[in-house]
């Protein structure tokens, strides 16, 4: 677990050395992000939305034929408590209290069930096909009370005390519907205000998470729990990674007069064999070559390149491409 934890460090030291973040990229990967969490978020619970059914209700306030109103709720609910985080994410962990936690469960289940939406429940409760047993709804309060005060307390690793958060809250299993979802929410809070990108579990991985939530409660080992945590920051630090390296490497490509052919492939999105080839059949022109001998390109090639790419969607031939271009 140390060396995972040690890499997850390593590769926010990463992402913190390229802080702060082009405003353009962060909207770019906060628009992804709300809509990834809220699509995974809702279908571990059983929403049947897809990912684009969740696009299309959340960014276009769109219906989708054939879905309830209850998960077209859902969708639009996760999306703002969504924002309901980003604007906790500028605080502490030590600023947080209960208050924050039943509002995010407020807007979770506000329109579908607004008699509990916010408050503690007042009703036993199991999970469906679990034998761990939640506690007695009198002593919620004092628990969550308890709760609050070790969240904000909370000395050590704050990727371990974010992922003890989830496994603590969802335990306590303080409401009557929208427990998973709120205590998901909390750890990505609990991560981004650490520096973290928020954690995604995949649809896919829905058994394995719920397997390894029952395996503690029940008093067996987390391992498997933390794994399956850490494992999902670890894609999340990759995506904000190759979004923000890649971006810089193309910013230092654009800005030469003439670049290599990998540097062309790159900022094309084309192979380098295609544009090789492109090349010998009089396509692409090369602007001059290296002291080393490498062929250069002028970077308005790339323009070229996309118009190569149009012509051969409308089934032209290499021969009527060049003329084309030539025209």
């Amino acid at each position: 677990m140390k060396q995972i934890l040690a890499t997850l460090e390593a590769k926010k030291q990463r992402l913190d050395a390229h802080r702060p973040l082009p405003l353009a990229l962060v909207r770019n990967l906060n628009d992804w992000f709300s809509i990834e969490l809220t699509y995974t978020s809702n279908a571990i619970e059983g929403n049947t939305l897809s990912r684009a059914e969740t696009a299309l209700i959340v960014e276009k306030g769109l219906t989708v034929e054939g879905k309830t109103l209850s998960e077209h709720l859902e969708a639009v609910n996760h999306a703002q408590a969504i924002e309901y985080v980003a604007t906790l994410s500028n605080r502490t962990r030590v600023d947080l209290t209960q208050k924050h936690l039943l509002e995010l469960h407020r807007l979770i289940l506000q329109k579908i069930d607004d008699a509990n939406a916010g408050r503690y429940r007042s009703v036993s409760v199991r999970i469906a096909g679990s034998r761990a047993i939640m506690p007695n709804p009198m002593k919620v309060p004092r628990l969550c009370d308890e709760f609050m005060t070790w969240l904000t307390k909370a000395q050590g690793n704050e990727l371990m005390i974010a992922a003890d958060a989830h496994f603590r809250f969802v335990s306590i299993h303080p409401f009557t519907d929208g427990n998973g979802r709120t205590a998901r929410l909390l750890m990505n809070l609990v991560l981004m205000q650490a520096g973290f990108p928020p954690a995604i579990i995949r649809k896919e991985d829905r058994k394995r998470y719920i397997d390894s939530i029952e395996a503690g409660q029940l008093g067996k080992s987390l391992d498997d729990y933390y794994q399956l945590i850490f494992e999902s920051v670890d894609r999340s630090l990759d995506i904000y990674l190759d979004a923000v390296e890649q971006k810089e490497k193309t910013d230092v490509i654009t800005n030469k007069k003439q670049i290599k052919i990998g540097e062309l492939a790159t900022l094309a999105g084309e192979s380098v064999p295609t544009i090789r080839h492109w090349t010998k059949e009089g396509l692409l022109a090369v602007a001059a070559r290296s002291p080393g001998g490498y062929q250069l390109y002028d970077v308005s090639q790339v323009g070229v390149i996309k118009k190569i790419i149009k012509l051969q969607e409308k089934r032209f031939t290499l021969a009527e491409i060049k003329k084309s271009l030539n025209t």
